[in-house]
């Protein structure tokens, strides 16, 4: 068996970059963090793996400067399976790839039916990867070499995984696709914080009243707080459960919080005073929040449209089939293709005069791909006619 050693000195990481950048062809990556264990998404370990260098596991907290490695490899095509999750910890690092090849993203475009990262080696290489430990705690230390084996092996297999995919590609006509979703990818800019966190609190929607809504807010609040000063995930700290239990109870004083029962947590007793606290601040808040949260600019559910706005609900009735029909000739999911809330958005609110080149602006505008565009506007456009045209070809057979 293969003794896997974690690079974590500064001199060892220049040495490493200098081999890796000695390699050939393409760098697979991967990175493990600690997600259910640690409030950050730091990279907890990032794998590397290069043709002519080998595999190298870096341990990034006691390395820090990562500029070497970024050095040697920043202009080489870089390998990730499902790049979106791990671009944010690398670039934390300083580490940034000028072009990948996101093999997670290739599989769902070539329509394969199994898109995790040991299918997808399963299905091009044959190779069955064990996955017991995708859900550990990689901010362990030491790390064991079981785990060290399995994240070797994630970046092991990639360049070949690659090749294999690339070459599929080529076949189906679609590279041309892969190369405009990587690149879109990597500009993808962060999302921006959401205005009302503290109302993903699952259960929230048991609780009534904007007194209440505004003890959950400071109870979400003070949790936050203090999971992001011990990095430590919230849920671990108190679940979202007891928080909302804690509120639903309404405990009159500290004593009855604690004799809360179903007020959990490894936290939950230790941290008692910051919990009771964060109850009194919300009920002296001045500030209460909504019953509901504001929409912002996000459309009523479809389920209202034949109330709201009955034409679009006809052109989305008409087109969702049409797009789906044309997903599943290109041999790719219907979100691939293109995803349902852009439908719905042109749906709702189609440009005039209404042609392919005029949605296909629109689409454009709210982040569609040209591809998906050149694929999807005329058949849109038809089916936003048709569905025109068919109300009033039985208006006129009634009449």
């Amino acid at each position: 068996m293969t003794e896997y050693l974690v690079i974590d000195r500064l001199d060892d990481l220049i040495d490493a970059s200098r081999r890796l950048g000695e390699g050939q062809g393409p760098v697979a990556v991967d990175v493990e963090r600690a997600s259910g264990f640690r409030y950050s998404q730091r990279a907890y370990l990032i794998q590397v793996f290069r043709r002519g260098a080998g595999v190298f596991l870096f341990d990034p907290p006691p390395i820090g400067d990562f500029s070497s490695l970024q050095a040697a490899i920043g202009d080489t095509e870089w390998v990730l399976h499902a790049a979106s999750q791990d671009l944010p910890s690398l670039r934390e690092l300083g580490l940034e790839p000028a072009s990948m090849f996101d093999t997670e993203l290739a599989a769902r475009l070539l329509g394969h039916d199994r898109v995790g990262l040991g299918a997808v080696v399963e299905d091009t290489l044959g190779i069955t990867l064990a996955k017991a430990h995708s859900a550990s705690d990689w901010s362990t230390r030491p790390l064991p070499q079981s785990w060290l084996e399995y994240a070797a092996l994630d970046v092991e297999h990639l360049v070949d995984v690659r090749d294999v995919l690339m070459s599929e590609l080529e076949q189906q006509g679609k590279t041309s696709f892969a190369d405009e979703e990587f690149r879109a990818v990597l500009e993808r800019e962060p999302k921006p914080p959401r205005d009302e966190p503290w109302r993903r609190l699952s259960g929230l929607h048991t609780v009534r009243g904007r007194k209440a809504l505004a003890v959950a807010r400071s109870l979400w609040t003070a949790r936050e707080d203090y999971a992001r000063n011990e990095d430590v995930a919230p849920g671990r700290l108190v679940p979202d459960r007891a928080l909302v239990a804690a509120v639903l109870a309404d405990p009159k004083s500290k004593q009855e919080l604690a004799g809360v029962k179903e007020f959990t947590g490894r936290a939950s007793r230790s941290q008692l005073d910051r919990w009771w606290a964060a109850i009194e601040d919300g009920r002296a808040s001045k500030d209460l929040p909504l019953e509901r949260a504001t929409g912002g600019d996000s459309l009523p559910p479809p389920r209202a449209w034949p109330d709201r706005n009955p034409e679009a609900d006809a052109r989305l009735k008409a087109a969702r089939p049409a797009v789906e029909q044309l997903a599943e000739a290109l041999r790719m999911p219907t979100e691939n293709l293109l995803t349902p809330e852009l439908l719905r958005r042109v749906a709702w609110a189609p440009p005039e005069p209404l042609t392919a080149a005029s949605l296909g602006e629109a689409l454009s505008s709210l982040g569609a791909r040209e591809w998906q565009i050149a694929q999807t506007a005329q058949v849109i456009v038809d089916a936003f006619v048709g569905s025109v045209q068919e109300p009033t070809k039985a208006a006129e057979t009634a009449s």
